[in-house]
């Protein structure tokens, strides 16, 4: 309740009406005693005409407090005093008397300084309220503004405990005044379509036009601890309902229930702030009344200019009493037809913003007109809170999902050792809320035995810078044919001293492409080249053909031609795509052998990295025979991806080959997880020769020659100690048995690599099969007979 100096109602305590309920009880008991009591109080009541009539003044309100308790004896029992929280009130102002003992104690215990106020009430709605209870009142129209209204009040401990307020109006009634004007149906229907616009409602009820009399009674209940829970249901809804398949009939029922609208409909879409686009919940079964059937809609397109500006620029609610007859004034609206179409007869649209960002907006749809209005979407303010809560908690979990992806495509943290940073985190979380020192401390792994693999393409760098000579040589060819045609139609000689720059560099890249040809080739092009193309296209009008072709085969981020070296990038890409994917699909085969770490990566080809141990799964006993048996699928894995590398080239223009190496280390060691580089990594002095023999083997020699111990058709396997080759050969005896390796066998030294001695390897070739999948029955074949069909 607010004290106002600008309201509709001139507002005076009156008992008229409590008299008239006080004689109409006598006339009908039956009992004398009752008949004597009630006589003898409307006899007392007669004593004090203002009483009927209409007092403003609240110092004479004050003056007659015991007679106002007198005449409200039989509407508060004194039986009751102590437990009921109820007081008699003026309307609609913050004057309070004849409370019962126990409210008069609350607002006691509160302090002098306390005022009591209704919580949130705005004043323009206030304003409205008050025109609404004449129309209710005098003009006999039933419409529902009613909301909860709260009291906050500090107990004598200062903590704030919730009252709901409850207003008995039976005791008012309303009167015209001489300025009154007179509301009739269409004022009623304008003024409901315009619910928020006060200085509208202002216009037909100006200020003391009209006055209230009588008196209210206020009841409060304690709803604290209601308040709590609904508190907690809040956090339960936003963590579980949005997850079950009935989230949209449950909306329905609470909505109907608050609204009091039988055929209250729910919808819900979600808002894109970058593309500015409406688009349907990602999950859930809500529906979308916006959309209709569409699963996303631009905004702009949506609705028209004032209710894109209500609802997404200004954040307020946009409601529609009559959709038909907005649909009649906007006949180009898009949303006016949608809800047309799905027989809606009034609608509220709701924004759900956290903070100052719109995250979607809440539906509301009746079939009948005027069920919503700007009146009752006022209830909304006590509900959204809720709603909010619910849509906040779903877009965090969406992020943790999108994390959740980046993590598991972007990031070296595998599942298998995600347990350790879980552990990590909590007792970092658990020294920040107790107020310590928190850091991440570094999570390493110790004895765990490191297997690595490769497959790589064979002269890659060549392979390369073949392709970039022919894109240069392709390029220089194109200019060197206008430059012609341009000394056809006019010899000059800068024309043919550009030629010859050009004769020079194409001798000169045709004999050796070095690590500067590239880009002074690409020096000439725009400092010579350029330039004079742009001349020629118009002095000479007939080149233009020759030249509009020149410009569409270069890339226009680069300004060269680009053809054989995207056929290069697109053939590699395509083939460590493949070969990734199947790596990853047999990994999860790989788990279930024994849980280890994995991690792969593609540069030329797709290298990878396991690491297996008693540390890395403190809750599995581990055992050397896991060792053996992941030593034995990785084996088995890279002859398969052989035959991927080879099958998945059928009808490239680009043929390449592959060179495949495993190394042997049999010896446990100790890795660390890097923070700076977001990977594991070997630990220690001892440890790091394990990565120098992975950074060079690939490039070491058979000793005593200039040939590499990777070569195509093969794979090799690098150790040091002969238990490791006694091991290895019993898996190759069997791969042989079951055709995937073939008979040619090399035992070999390995020529000395800087830091690294000592080395030996087994090469063995690999059995390729006709056609993948591969079959058990299926003839195997060498890889000179493979390359004869890929011919």
């Amino acid at each position: 309740m607010e004290d106002l100096d600008e309201f509709p109602l001139q507002i005076q305590l009156s008992f008229a009406k409590v008299l008239e309920m006080l004689t109409k009880r006598m006339h009908q008991s039956k009992n004398e005693v009752t008949k004597n009591y009630l006589k003898s109080i409307l006899e007392y009541a007669e004593s004090f005409p203002e009483l009927i009539d209409g007092i403003e003044d609240s110092e004479k309100i004050d003056e007659l407090q015991e007679t106002l308790s007198t005449l409200l004896d039989n509407l508060f029992p004194a039986a009751l005093t102590k437990n009921e929280i109820k007081a008699a009130t003026i309307p609609f102002k913050n004057k309070i008397f004849n409370p019962t003992r126990r409210f008069a104690s609350i607002i006691e215990d509160a302090g002098e300084d306390f005022d009591l106020a209704i919580r949130n009430l705005d004043p323009n709605y206030y304003y409205i309220i008050g025109c609404v209870v004449i129309l209710n009142s005098y003009y006999n129209y039933d419409i529902d503004f009613k909301r909860p209204m709260f009291y906050e009040i500090p107990d004598k401990n200062g903590v704030i405990r919730t009252y709901r307020a409850s207003m008995n109006a039976d005791f008012t009634f309303c009167e015209p005044t001489d300025i009154s004007i007179e509301i009739t149906p269409e004022i009623v229907d304008r003024l409901i379509e315009n619910g928020d616009n006060v200085s509208l409602w202002k216009e037909y009820f100006p200020p003391q036009s009209w006055i209230l009399k009588g008196i209210t009674i206020l009841n409060l209940t304690d709803v604290t601890v209601d308040d709590s829970i609904s508190d907690l249901k809040s956090t339960l809804l936003s963590r579980k309902n949005l997850k079950q398949g009935n989230t949209a009939k449950q909306f329905q029922n609470i909505f109907s229930s608050i609204f009091n609208i039988p055929d209250l409909r729910v919808g819900f879409t979600e808002f894109d702030k970058e593309e500015d686009l409406f688009t349907r919940m990602s999950d859930g079964d809500a529906t979308s009344f916006i959309l209709n059937e569409k699963t996303r809609s631009d905004c702009r397109q949506s609705m028209c200019d004032g209710s894109y500006n209500t609802l997404i620029h200004d954040k307020k609610y946009f409601v529609i009493p009559d959709v038909e007859d907005y649909a009649r004034k906007n006949e180009n609206e898009v949303l006016a037809q949608n809800l047309l179409k799905q027989n809606i007869k009034s609608c509220m649209l709701a924004p759900i913003t956290l903070g100052n960002e719109l995250l979607a907006v809440l539906e509301l749809a009746s079939s009948k007109r005027n069920s919503l209005h700007s009146l009752n979407a006022t209830k909304l303010d006590d509900v959204l809170p809720y709603i909010i809560s619910t849509v906040e908690r779903k877009k965090f979990e969406e992020e943790n999902r999108i994390k959740a992806v980046i993590q598991n495509e972007c990031t070296s943290i595998h599942p298998s050792v995600l347990w350790i940073f879980e552990e990590e985190a909590k007792r970092f979380i658990n020294n920040q809320n107790a107020g310590k020192f928190a850091a991440f401390k570094d999570i390493a792994f110790e004895d765990v035995y490191p297997l690595y693999g490769q497959i790589d393409i064979v002269g890659s760098s060549d392979e390369r810078n073949k392709a970039i000579q022919q894109d240069i040589l392709i390029q220089l060819e194109m200019v060197h044919g206008i430059l012609d045609l341009a000394l056809e139609s006019n010899p000059i000689p800068i024309y043919e001293q550009v030629k010859f720059r050009i004769q020079e560099f194409t001798e000169e890249i045709k004999e050796r492409l070095n690590a500067n040809s590239e880009s002074e080739v690409f020096a000439l092009l725009q400092e010579e080249v350029n330039p004079l193309l742009s001349h020629l296209n118009t002095k000479i009008p007939e080149l233009k053909r020759e030249i509009d072709n020149y410009k569409e085969s270069i890339n226009k981020d680069t300004g060269l031609i680009y053809q054989n070296r995207k056929n290069y990038d697109d053939t590699v890409q395509l083939i460590n795509q493949n070969l990734a994917t199947f790596l990853d699909r047999k990994q999860q085969e790989a788990q279930q052998i024994f849980p280890h770490y994995f991690e792969r990566y593609k540069t030329d080809g797709v290298d990878h990295n396991i690491y297996i141990g008693a540390s890395m799964t403190p809750k599995e006993k581990f055992n050397k025979v896991y060792l053996y048996n992941l030593r034995l699928w990785q084996l088995c894995t890279m002859c398969e991806m052989e035959n991927h590398f080879y099958h998945k080239q059928e009808g490239a223009e680009l043929q390449l080959d592959a060179a495949s190496l495993i190394l042997v280390f049999s010896t446990t060691l100790s890795i660390r997880y890097r923070m700076d580089e977001k990977k594991f990594d070997v630990d220690g002095t001892y440890n790091a020769r394990y990565e120098i023999i992975k950074k060079r083997i690939d490039k070491a020699l058979v000793k005593g020659t200039d040939e590499r111990i990777t070569q195509k058709g093969k794979i090799a396997i690098i150790y040091s100690q002969d238990t490791d080759a006694e091991e290895y050969t019993r898996y190759i005896n069997y791969l042989q048995r079951k055709e995937y390796l073939g008979s040619e066998i090399e035992y070999l030294e390995l020529e000395d690599v800087q830091g690294v001695v000592g080395l030996k390897a087994i090469r063995v070739n690999v059995l390729y099969t006709s056609n993948l999948p591969r079959s058990n029955d299926e003839e195997t074949i060498t890889y000179e007979d493979l390359m004869e069909i890929l011919d």
